[in-house]
């Protein structure tokens, strides 16, 4: 379609723009709920909107393994993430997750042998230098909780990458059945050894987690349907201007001089693929 591209790129960066609020949630629910419980409740919120007919449907998939193959690599990288990020300061592990990014679009160009066109390197290199302009991380050596930040970046990468191919070949909406049913079950296990009863002040925060990453899901597979990973790589860099921001509003944290150099580079990275795809699709018409 003439405007798959840019649908693709509008709703990841929807995407990313809610799990940003997504993880601002999150971290406001960490100080006193286990974050396996927060898991469990955010995948049985987006379970709970789904139908028998559905789930019925969704277990009959006839790509019902690689979809089980790409949650397993998302709950590995989001528990590599969260292992690194207890040893690491918030700078580090960010900029080492952020390499995801330039992995996506390397497997994106040896696995899906898309077309990755000089604009596009371009742009996830820009964005990239951006993150490490905004964060300015130093000090860093090779540990294991440094290992572990890069693992959670291959996994993500490796889980978007799956996400397009099996995008392509079943619906949405069955993507995320399968995805949070996974999570259900794995968290659920955890869930029952540490349990914490909600107040009616986290209730309200812990069904928000559901509805917002909910959301955020669907737009981030839907976009993965409409373009290739190549030109969507560069977007996940966007999270980090929403983070800039709800920081500011809810922890009045005040952005430095490189932080704003920094993300004024990640804008001009989505700008690069935006301008470049337009201009291939005039080239092509």
């Amino acid at each position: 379609m003439k405007n798959s591209v840019s649908l693709g790129i509008l709703l990841t960066s929807l995407a990313y723009m809610a799990f940003t609020f997504h993880d601002a949630i999150i971290k406001i629910l960490t100080s006193s709920i286990p974050v396996w419980q927060i898991l469990f409740f955010r995948s049985l919120t987006i379970l709970t909107f789904g139908r028998g007919k559905l789930v019925r449907q969704t277990m009959r998939s006839p790509i019902i393994k690689p979809m089980i193959a790409r949650s397993i690599l998302l709950l590995c990288a989001w528990l590599s993430y969260y292992s690194a990020a207890s040893r690491l300061q918030l700078a580090e592990v960010t900029t080492l997750y952020y390499a995801a990014p330039i992995v996506g679009t390397v497997l994106a160009w040896l696995i899906l042998k898309e077309e990755v066109t000089p604009a596009r390197w371009l742009a996830v290199g820009v964005g990239f230098v951006g993150v490490l302009i905004a964060y300015n991380p130093i000090g860093l050596t090779i540990s294991w909780p440094v290992y572990l930040a890069l693992q959670a970046a291959v996994l993500w990468a490796s889980a978007m990458v799956l996400l397009r191919k099996t995008s392509l070949h079943e619906k949405t909406i069955v993507q995320l059945t399968v995805s949070n049913v996974f999570f259900l079950v794995m968290t659920g296990v955890a869930v029952l050894c540490t349990w914490k009863t909600p107040d009616m002040a986290q209730l309200p925060l812990l069904i928000a987690t559901g509805v917002v990453a909910g959301s955020a899901q669907f737009a981030l597979f839907e976009g993965m349907r409409q373009a290739p990973v190549s030109v969507l790589a560069p977007f996940e860099y966007t999270s980090l201007v929403w983070a800039f921001l709800l920081g500011h509003l809810i922890w009045a944290d005040i952005p430095t001089p490189n932080v704003v150099f920094g993300a004024a580079m990640i804008l001009a990275a989505g700008l690069i693929i935006i301008v470049s795809e337009k201009l291939r699709r005039r080239i092509a018409a």
